[in-house]
């Protein structure tokens, strides 16, 4: 098993963890073009247990929130740079326009979200909190954000890419 997994097979899993005393971290995001600001937000996840799981959006639900222009990557690459990163141990797609679903199967022992987040505003947070877990915001990275990146090259060398 490798790890992109879907969500069946990471409650099999999670039941395991739970039985061995495994504290298990949850992020999610569209991961569309990866950048700094997403690296040290999964080191700081990894950071705070034994196990991060990432959530990631599939293409039709990054189409939803982002528009008709993203995601740049599509899924099986986003997953694979994900999936070849240190900190990260599992990544599982998902097709909803947010991870609650997924969030109410594992509940994880850390929900975590980046700055741009308020903890009142993170899907999940009543699922974990009322399970007994906890919401961590880590701090971003200024300047880096995806959004940002895609400026930067449009400023940089144009339309046309030159």
């Amino acid at each position: 098993m490798g790890k992109l997994i879907d969500l069946e097979d990471l409650v099999l899993l999670r039941e395991r963890w739970r039985r061995e005393g495994k504290k298990v971290v949850f992020t999610n995001g569209c991961f569309d073009i990866l950048h700094r600001g997403h690296v040290e937000l999964l080191k700081a996840a990894k950071a705070l247990g034994d196990i991060l799981i990432v959530g990631l959006n599939d293409d039709d639900s990054v189409r939803r929130l982002k528009g008709p222009r993203r995601p740049f990557y599509p899924l099986e690459d986003r997953a694979a740079m994900l999936a070849a990163l240190e900190a990260v141990d599992y990544v599982c797609p998902f097709s909803e326009d947010t991870p609650l679903k997924m969030i109410s199967r594992l509940l994880p022992d850390v929900l975590v979200k980046g700055g741009d987040y308020r903890p009142e505003e993170v899907v999940g947070r009543e699922v974990v909190e009322g399970a007994g877990g906890e919401v961590v915001i880590v701090p971003l990275w200024r300047g880096r954000s995806t959004s940002e990146v895609i400026e930067k090259i449009v400023e940089r060398f144009g339309r046309d890419g030159r």
